[in-house]
């Protein structure tokens, strides 16, 4: 790994993502078993400042270890270093959180 301290936080995160995805899959399980539409699922989302904290922690840490682990690959079969590396993990970083955040924001409407 390129740095000790993005190999910890690419770990932090994935600590952190493994309860947000199962509480995810387990809420569109008992979504999809209930016989919920989609406008029903926003209905009870938008408004909702639990699952806006929810998703955006969620959007947060699958940025943050994707553009790590992207890092990691485009070190690796690219040999990209350095200011070039860094800038690229950042933009990756932040496309995600605003893709993310868009997301979140469409679906709990604050």
């Amino acid at each position: 790994m390129l740095d000790i301290r993005l190999y910890m936080l690419q770990r932090l995160s994935a600590l952190f993502m493994g309860p947000f995805v199962l509480i995810h899959i387990a809420v569109m399980i008992y979504a999809i078993q209930g016989g919920l539409s989609t406008g029903e699922i926003l209905g009870r989302t938008q408004g909702s400042v639990t699952w806006f904290l929810f998703y955006a922690m969620f959007v947060i840490a699958v940025s943050v270890h994707s553009a790590i682990g992207l890092r990691v690959i485009v070190h690796e079969f690219l040999g990209l270093k350095g200011f070039a590396l860094s800038t690229l993990t950042w933009t990756i970083c932040v496309v995600l959180l605003f893709m993310g955040g868009r997301a979140v924001t469409a679906v709990t409407m604050l």
